[in-house]
């Protein structure tokens, strides 16, 4: 097989950070300005398609480019490859994803993250800064409309057409340099495939209720205008929106000795505070409300949605995270707030909210009324604002206590698989376990039920080592515990699940010793190495072998001394500053693994889905969120393909045999919690 590796330029009236790259390439001022490639190990070659005057030389490297890029013996290589495919498919040259191999990915699979330049510094391919800002500037000089809406053309400014080119050319040759370094540990072919997926996954989108984001904006700006005005009025600021202002009068109001934080956490405890004066209360909860970001989503979706289709396309950063799990893009589905609204309170908000476009005024009192605080409840509907076609339905299934389970099944602890293999009351379970007292007697209407609460935030929160301070992030303190409880929760809980913690220091030894000694490390079928590549620079990984055939990475990994003592691993990772070491316990890689597992448990049900479904023209995964698959299907075989799709998920697994896994799910109209 050849290579042929492509980066381009190009044009758009639209901004792609604020509307995403499918209404970007969907413009009608869109168009590639510079095309480089290369063959193989050959020289980088530019194809000019913004100049008028095409030359008889672009013509024939045009006609070569286009002999290479048809070929069926060639792949084409990028970074961020979907850009490159999707936007040269809207000029015409339209091809299957499957040909093309994403470089960007190939780094995360590595455990690098961010973008070409961040990635080449990373492993020591440094680019000359004065050259990425020189680029950037170009980039914003012909890729972009200038102050006045126009576009700048190449013959305006010749000379930095030139350099244009040249910084086209750069790219090529520094994700060519990329995928050199990076091809002694290849992406498996099974990622590629599910790679190809997800990109068309993305393309195809998800339908959006444009009504109720129209609305939602409308009545969100007036509350807003309202809210500062109020502001003004108390406070007397110039900008009460300033942290600054409202601080420095904040301080005032409580008479304070010393400057008071407003930070979101402070503002609560002011709140609750009875001798806080009415009128810093009452700005302190006029800044909630502005704070309160979320409701901001509505403005992006209202940017990404194509008015074409009222569709939002590429919701999901395929390999988003170190463990190989997706993450969100644009409006963030993996980030949604938690509504509390369900059932019949969740329909009549949305009814209500879908009348905001034509009576703002009467949307704002009615809700405020029912529900109360007007951004929150904005906030927990914008899940809803994204619908299946007429006709159609959502099947929305997850499965049930992934990471419960796949921790106890990888630790050997018998008795949760136990309690998965029968009643599957895990919380109630754990709480048996943890204080001796019978299951049968924690349940409702018996004293010891208020056990289960304690069983619960355990479960969630200790798997990984963590102690109290992991239950309070878990939400302890407002389930009723007290700080005096939780040493006492996290000890029997540890004692009740001695596998589970005896597997975080066998992780943590493994890491250690394969770094150490250079030698191979096996735990409970995970496989520990340390690779090197045979060619200088010599790259090194700490890799980890994963039951479904891929690897963890962990780049330059080092031995460093932990809090306690103890050696851990220590390995390179994109911070804030920079490309840098973080360590990583046993706990840490106990939680690593057990969420790349259930990651690829997610992506052996998208590939049955894919395989096994067969979906009409309507149909298809619309997006999935940690460990919930949302379809879309017409409403008449809603039914059946729902339990379609909960028998794959608790479908048993080849290459996890005895991995209890379970899926939970419903129909809906619009996208929500169940």
């Amino acid at each position: 097989m050849h290579q042929l590796s492509i980066d381009i330029e190009t044009y758009s009236g639209l901004d792609i950070n604020d509307v995403g790259l499918y209404r970007y390439a969907n413009s009608p001022e869109f168009r590639v300005l510079l095309i480089g490639v290369a063959v193989d190990d050959g020289p980088v070659r530019v194809i000019d398609l913004a100049q008028t005057d095409a030359t008889e030389s672009r013509h024939t490297v045009w006609a070569d480019f286009l002999s290479w890029f048809q070929r069926a013996d060639v792949t084409l290589h990028a970074f961020n490859a979907v850009f490159e495919w999707y936007c040269l498919g809207r000029i015409g040259l339209a091809t299957p994803v499957s040909r093309w191999r994403c470089t960007m990915v190939h780094g995360l699979y590595l455990g690098y993250s961010g973008g070409l330049a961040a990635m080449g510094a990373a492993v020591g391919i440094d680019e000359d800064k004065q050259k990425l800002k020189t680029g950037k500037t170009l980039i914003k000089r012909f890729s972009c409309p200038d102050t006045h809406g126009r576009r700048v053309l190449p013959e305006q400014e010749p000379e930095k057409w030139q350099m244009y080119q040249e910084y086209n050319r750069n790219d090529v040759e520094a994700e060519r340099a990329l995928e050199k370094r990076f091809s002694p540990w290849p992406l498996p072919e099974s990622e590629q495939k599910l790679w190809e997926q997800d990109a068309l996954l993305n393309a195809g989108g998800i339908r959006v209720e444009r009504q109720l984001v129209e609305a939602a904006r409308t009545v969100w700006a007036d509350e807003k205008a309202d809210l500062l005005t109020e502001a003004v009025q108390i406070s007397g600021l110039n900008n009460p929106n300033s942290t600054a202002q409202l601080k420095a009068w904040i301080t005032a109001e409580l008479d304070s000795d010393t400057p008071v934080s407003i930070r979101k956490e402070d503002v609560k405890d002011l709140l609750k505070d009875a001798t806080t004066p009415d009128t810093a209360r009452r700005m302190l909860e006029i800044r909630q409300r502005l704070g309160k970001t979320s409701v901001s989503k509505y403005d992006a979706l209202a940017a990404l949605t194509s008015p074409e289709d009222s569709r939002v396309r590429g919701l999901l950063q395929f390999y988003g995270a170190h463990t190989g799990r997706w993450s969100g893009r644009g409006i963030q589905v993996h980030n949604l707030p938690k509504p509390s609204l369900t059932g019949e309170a969740l329909e009549y908000a949305r009814n209500l909210l879908r009348e905001g476009g034509r009576d703002p005024l009467y949307t704002r009192q009615a809700l405020t009324l029912c529900f109360g605080n007007l951004p929150d409840t904005l906030s927990q509907l914008i899940r809803t604002v994204l619908v299946p076609a007429p006709g159609n339905r959502f099947i929305v299934a997850d499965f049930s206590a992934i990471e419960a389970r796949v921790v106890a099944w990888l630790a050997g602890e018998t008795w949760v698989n136990e309690v998965f293999a029968t009643h599957g009351k895990i919380y109630e379970a754990a709480a048996s376990q943890m204080f001796g007292v019978p299951l049968d007697t924690i349940r409702k209407g018996q004293a010891n039920y208020a056990l289960r609460s304690k069983g619960k935030v355990a479960t969630l929160a200790l798997g990984y080592g963590g102690g109290p301070g992991a239950l309070v992030n878990m939400g302890a303190l407002k389930m009723g515990l007290t700080e005096d409880e939780l040493p006492d929760i996290v000890t029997r809980w540890r004692n009740a699940n001695s596998h589970i913690k005896r597997l975080w220091y066998e992780l943590q030894d493994a890491s250690v010793a394969a770094v150490k000694t250079g030698a191979r490390r096996d735990v409970k079928g995970l496989r520990f190495w340390l690779e090197t590549s045979i060619y200088p620079p010599n790259d090194r990984y700490l890799t980890v072998d994963l039951p479904a055939g891929r690897q963890l990475f962990y780049p330059a990994p080092r031995i460093d001394i932990g809090d306690y003592g103890n050696e851990e691993l220590a390995y390179k990772a994109q911070g804030k500053g920079g490309f840098i070491y973080t360590r990583a316990w046993g706990g840490t890689l106990t939680e690593n693994v057990v969420q790349a597992i259930a990651r690829d448990c997610l992506a052996e049900v998208l590939r049955r889905i894919a395989a096994r479904m067969a979906f009409g023209p309507t149909e298809g995964i619309r997006f999935h969120v940690h460990d919930e698959v949302i379809v879309e299907v017409t409403a008449e075989t809603a039914d059946a393909r729902l339990d379609e799709l909960l028998a794959m998920m608790a479908e048993p697994i080849n290459w996890a045999p005895g991995l209890l896994l379970k899926g939970d799910g419903f129909i809906t109209d619009y996208y929500r919690k169940d």
